[in-house]
């Protein structure tokens, strides 16, 4: 327990080096004085200690009326153990396998519905969040019933010792090439993407989800099992009439891809971009980012794995590519 008890006050050292170590009071409420109930799903697997740290950073929130729901993809590292024991507060869904970024986030999502929650929040584990995060989210959220989901500005957690870069401020999709761009990445953050504004997409690292949209539109498609499924999901909401609204007043910090990565990205990241390609695109649109993607982007991505000599990469992006081309999601 004493490594946990070094990984918690880790978490404390840097939530006091970005100033925010204590709570602060004053949450936005419903017309009627009612904060809406939001229920956050953190999904873990075998990451027990950079869930520890993003679990204490919860606690400073200043919002009220909400519920922390934390689901285990079939770790094996001790995980559910600990949370059982040291977390009793807070509940805790068990799967026996990992599911999955999109159906390990929907058990949960199903969940905290059952619950009556409001809004449900999905929150990567190797997050760290700002007090006002989620008072900030709801509070755009709740005027306009349009607003289907609401992301914050996004930070790298450590970007060369720096903690005010940004990694996403919202997202633009291009569907004539199959590219998707991070507003703001690597930038200095000097107030230039201070504009609430509605974009293409949201990250699924920290995504605030409104009880309409999860009613009319569903869940993740767990077909993706990893990447594109949170993309997907925001164009299936904007086909439903819902919108996207990046939120700069609320600030999370994320360690980018702290969980997966090697061979487990090339392989759905490929194959989810042909599935989602073929879905949203129109014809004239997939047959110009297939002319993209085998003559620009297919050597591109076959010269980075080369020069870093990962045969197992090179391997799992050809299949990513063979099984984007040849099959399809449900």
């Amino acid at each position: 327990m004493l490594g946990e008890a070094k990984t918690a006050q880790r978490g404390e050292d840097y939530l006091r080096g970005v100033g925010l170590t204590k709570k602060s009071a004053g949450a936005h409420s419903q017309s009627d004085g009612r904060e809406p109930k939001v229920v956050i799903v953190v999904l873990n697997w075998n990451e027990k200690r950079l869930t520890i740290e993003c679990l204490e950073s919860l606690k400073r929130i200043d919002y009220n009326n909400y519920e922390i729901l934390l689901v285990d993809n079939g770790s094996t590292d001790g995980s559910q153990e600990y949370f059982r024991v040291q977390y009793p507060e807070i509940a805790l869904l068990e799967n026996e396998v990992n599911l999955g970024f999109a159906e390990g986030n929907n058990i949960g999502i199903r969940y905290a519905m059952n619950g009556q929650a409001d809004y449900v929040l999905l929150l990567n584990n190797d997050t760290l969040v700002h007090t006002t995060f989620l008072s900030e989210l709801v509070n755009v959220a709740e005027r306009d019933v349009r607003i289907g989901f609401a992301g914050p500005k996004i930070y790298y957690h450590d970007w060369h010792g720096q903690r005010n870069v940004i990694a996403y401020a919202g997202g633009w999709v291009n569907l004539w090439t199959g590219t998707a761009r991070n507003i703001g990445a690597r930038k200095k953050d000097r107030g230039q993407y201070d504009v609430i504004q509605t974009v293409d997409q949201l990250s699924g690292s920290c995504l605030l989800v409104k009880k309409e949209l999860l009613e009319k539109v569903g869940l993740m498609n767990s077909d993706y099992f990893l990447y594109w499924e949170d993309t997907d999901w925001c164009f299936r909401a904007q086909q439903f009439g819902f919108k996207l609204v990046y939120v700069p007043r609320a600030v999370v910090w994320h360690r980018v891809s702290a969980s997966v990565g090697g061979v487990v990205y090339w392989y759905y990241f490929t194959r989810n971009l042909f599935w989602f390609m073929k879905k949203h695109a129109t014809g004239n649109q997939y047959f110009c980012f297939l002319l993209y993607f085998f003559f620009v982007q297919f050597w591109i991505s076959t010269g980075k794995i080369i020069s870093r000599k990962r045969r197992g990469q090179f391997l799992c992006f050809w299949k990513g590519v063979r099984d984007g081309v040849t099959k399809r999601s449900g």
